[in-house]
């Protein structure tokens, strides 16, 4: 990890053509000068530019950063250099941490819009009903790659694998009937049902059997580690799918 930076200066080569403006050597430019750096900035302008620089330095890629007449590479070995990126790090909760957060700003949001109180039980049915569609949505993007890494570790999956197809559908359609408080006698028997499934299978996946594995709940191309995070979001589901129904009954 680098040390204070501050009024240090650090060389950047980057693509900037009249048909292409790399992204990443922006990127780059950003952090080195969010990191205190001047930026001696040069444009590489043509493809002959481009390759002449990538023979000369020996690299196959552009943005080329320079610190201290050392290379330190592209974008992403500059956020290993600022200790940004851990790379022997093969997992992150990023994902988890950003729906999860959203969901519960969303369901703030529609208890502040009907003059509710914004910290009650509605709150929480509304933040788990919202996080189901988002972690429905993620699987949709591509349920092919979500089932193929389902198939890790659910039960259900591996005896019928159209299961993995017809998952993110039953999860984004349950979690819709239940922000909308509508169906719930089919609502919840489908987050019920799906909730057990992924508790025990998770449960015996992690807990019995100890196996490390990726998750499938953010999608199909995560590295969210399958474990306790997995486990508690379909004892949630469980949870609902048993509260709807009594709540209704109640009310």
């Amino acid at each position: 990890m680098a040390d204070d930076n501050q009024g240090k200066t650090a060389q950047l080569y980057r693509m900037v053509m009249s048909e292409h403006l790399c992204p990443f050597g922006l990127k780059s430019k950003f952090l080195l000068k969010r990191k205190g750096y001047q930026v001696e900035d040069h444009h590489l302008t043509t493809r002959e530019e481009t390759d002449a620089f990538q023979n000369k330095h020996n690299v196959d890629t552009t943005p080329q950063a320079f610190i201290n007449g050392q290379r330190i590479g592209g974008y992403d070995e500059l956020r290993e250099y600022f200790g940004l990126d851990d790379p022997d790090s093969e997992t992150s909760y990023q994902p988890v941490i950003a729906i999860f957060g959203t969901a519960l700003l969303m369901a703030i949001s529609i208890m502040w819009f009907f003059n509710s109180a914004i910290f009650s039980l509605m709150t929480i049915e509304k933040f788990v009903a919202i996080a189901m569609i988002l972690l429905g949505l993620q699987k949709l993007q591509d349920v092919e790659s979500f089932s193929t890494m389902f198939l890790n570790y659910d039960l259900l999956a591996q005896k019928q694998v159209g299961y993995g197809y017809l998952y993110p559908f039953g999860e984004t359609f349950a979690g819709i009937l239940m922000l909308g408080g509508a169906l719930i006698w089919l609502a919840a028997p489908v987050a019920l049902f799906i909730g057990t499934v992924g508790a025990v299978s998770v449960f015996k996946a992690v807990y019995i059997d100890h196996r490390e594995l990726k998750c499938a709940c953010v999608g199909g191309n995560s590295n969210v580690p399958l474990g306790f995070v997995s486990l508690t979001e379909n004892l949630i589901m469980i949870a609902m799918g048993l509260w709807m129904p009594l709540r209704t009954y109640l009310l």
